[in-house]
């Protein structure tokens, strides 16, 4: 038997230096958190200044537990820290921001020609004639302002944990077929009169997508169609591998509440936006419908089509931003405990924060999220 001379195979060598006695690779030691920490020497402001705001995101108690935050200017990541035992490849649940991505979603069917934003929305248990929810439009659900009695926290009205229509939804009678139990709630409002804000909503609009997409009702043909669709219009002309939406069982996008995806996907898909529906110079989303998601709706000044905008609201309802210290033009992606893509046009900037807050104490968060962003020059 020939021996092989290994001298002369350096990849060979590597490879046999990797194993162990088993002949197994072994596993790159994982990186702490300090040593996960990063800030580019691209930065406009000083490393010691950005470190110094961003710092308290994960060393404040007030601020509860930042597990991610990443930080793009111009197009490049500039800041990037992890808390212990998360980092680059960690899939961090979206929360509310899905509502985003499914008003993209929404966007892609409209320029398609096969949605239209003020017709009716198609919704076949609305269609029966003299049921008011026959005259709910796209536009309607997408500046969640459909008239439907949705209740989205226990907070509202005074229901209990177990009464709010979310947590029936997602995880008690509705949760096997949550599309049915969103669209089949009654009018306590005309289509366009009132705010409400309700994951229920976008979860008819996830829906709406599905049955634009095939007329079968097969749970798994329902999933396959979406995910092909979600995949090849968004994640993967974007690069946004580590990205994976959840499904209902009967095969729903859950485009309310669970998407799973790394800090850096949620980034590039705040960069998207900023760019306004282009990625690398191709233009993917027409950049009217960007715009319509930043408009404000009439309801909210704060709201858009399934965005936030960085503007006042109305009395009586909570700041989700910051208004006074940053652009208006500012928009972001929200979820519950925390979940943050904060982004702003005339500042090239993208920030993303992940994290468990509890919802009634997140404005020492937010508004630090708003401090870093202040550091940053705005265009002339």
């Amino acid at each position: 038997m020939h021996k092989i001379k290994v001298a002369f195979i350096p990849s060979l060598m590597l490879a046999l230096s990797a194993c162990g006695a088993t002949g197994e690779p072994e596993a790159a030691p994982q990186k702490t958190a300090a040593e996960l920490a990063y800030i580019s020497d691209e930065t406009p402001i000083p490393k010691s200044r950005l470190d110094a705001a961003i710092a308290p995101l994960f060393d404040d108690p007030a601020m509860a537990e930042t597990r991610a935050l990443l930080v793009m200017y111009r197009g490049r990541v500039i800041a990037e820290r992890y808390g212990e035992g998360y980092d680059e490849d960690t899939r961090f649940i979206s929360w509310s921001m899905a509502k985003s991505f499914t008003g993209a979603l929404i966007g892609f069917l409209v320029a398609d020609g096969r949605l239209v934003l003020d017709d009716p929305a198609p919704v076949p248990a609305w269609q029966r004639p003299g049921d008011p929810r026959g005259d709910i439009t796209l536009r309607h659900l997408l500046h969640m302002s459909s008239g439907l009695d949705h209740t989205e926290g226990p907070e509202e009205d005074g229901k209990t944990v177990f009464e709010a229509d979310t947590n029936r939804m997602l995880f008690m009678d509705g949760a096997q077929d949550t599309a049915a139990y969103a669209e089949a709630r009654p009018m306590e409002a005309k289509p366009g009169e009132k705010f409400e804000y309700s994951s229920a909503t976008s979860i008819i609009l996830a829906d709406i997508i599905t049955r634009t997409l095939t007329e079968s009702t097969d749970p798994l043909v329902r999933r396959d169609v979406t995910l092909r669709f979600i995949r090849g219009r968004l994640l993967e002309p974007l690069g946004m591998d580590g990205t994976y939406p959840e499904f209902d069982q009967n095969g729903t996008f859950l485009g309310g509440s669970f998407l799973h995806a790394t800090a850096r996907d949620y980034a590039t898909f705040g960069e998207f936006l900023r760019h306004n529906g282009a990625k690398k110079g191709a233009q993917h989303l027409p950049v009217s419908w960007v715009r319509f998601m930043k408009k404000s709706s009439p309801n909210d000044p704060a709201y858009g089509g399934h965005i936030w905008l960085n503007k006042q609201r109305p009395e009586g309802r909570n700041t989700v931003l910051f208004p006074d210290n940053g652009p208006d033009t500012i928009f972001a992606a929200l979820g519950h405990l925390g979940q943050q893509i904060v982004v702003s046009p005339e500042q090239q900037l993208t920030v993303v924060r992940l994290g468990k807050t509890q919802d009634d104490v997140l404005a020492p968060m937010r508004a630090q999220i708003g401090k870093i962003m202040a550091l940053f020059p705005i265009r002339g």
